[in-house]
């Protein structure tokens, strides 16, 4: 039985499906996320005598809610809190899709930024500095070629440090302006007393400076339903997270 939970986010054409069909080969399967059209694929692999599960989260460029595939990805950090978040980000387009990865890390600070595409970068005379990348966003960086089947023992090593409490996590926080970190401040302890602390009370808070609330109601209706994260993997698949 799988212990822990990992979600793979990216931007589209990241080779996020690629990584994915990698790690699970045939121990996969895909459906739609319930009450949506959007494709769902998750699966399982083993790294060193441990089971995972595997989420391929939709390809997108934020997390804001502004689409179907948006909303989906969003709601299942959110929610379904996934022991690690694998962000994968395309080499040789970093700082566009680290906009994408500097979100999720607002959300959770259980993030591995995983910098595919090495291959095509090399190609194009693009050096990424892992170590430095790491030390700047204080979560692990480790680069791959998921088409060429290069780094992959090295990301899942990196995956097991996290779910083991193995390595130091320190994402980076955006800051914004003083008037906004006002804002974020005064808005916190209210957004807590009606989601409560189990959530990533900034990341809502500036959810909501944005205009948008439409998950508050979300997670109010899943609270009044008693329904935890724990108890819908649990139901999900047959297990005990906790064992």
């Amino acid at each position: 039985m799988s212990k822990y939970c990992i979600a793979l986010a990216g931007n589209p054409n990241t080779g996020k499906s690629t990584l994915f069909n990698s790690l699970t080969g045939l121990k996969q399967h895909t459906g739609n996320w319930t009450g949506k059209t959007v494709a769902k694929a998750e699966g399982t692999f083993e790294h060193h005598q441990q089971l995972y599960t595997i989420v391929d989260l939709p390809g997108t460029y934020s997390l804001y809610s502004n689409s179907a595939d948006e909303e989906v990805a969003r709601d299942y950090i959110l929610f379904e809190r996934p022991d690690v978040t694998v962000v994968v980000v395309d080499a040789t387009a970093m700082e566009r899709n680290l906009n994408l990865a500097l979100q999720v890390m607002e959300m959770t600070e259980n993030v591995v930024i995983c910098v595919n595409l090495m291959d095509e970068a090399k190609k194009k005379g693009i050096v990424i500095n892992e170590k430095k990348l790491a030390e700047s966003l204080g979560v692990p960086v480790v680069p791959i070629s998921a088409r060429n089947k290069k780094g992959i023992t090295n990301l899942l090593d990196a995956i097991e440090q996290v779910v083991r409490g193995q390595v130091k996590l320190n994402p980076y926080q955006v800051q914004y302006t003083k008037e906004i970190e006002a804002s974020l401040k005064e808005l916190e302890p209210q957004v807590a007393s009606i989601v409560g602390n189990q959530f990533p009370l900034r990341w809502i808070a500036l959810r909501v400076l944005d205009g948008d609330t439409s998950f508050l109601e979300t997670i109010q209706q899943r609270q009044q339903q008693g329904i935890s994260h724990t108890e819908r993997r649990n139901s999900a698949y047959g297990k005990s997270v906790n064992s």
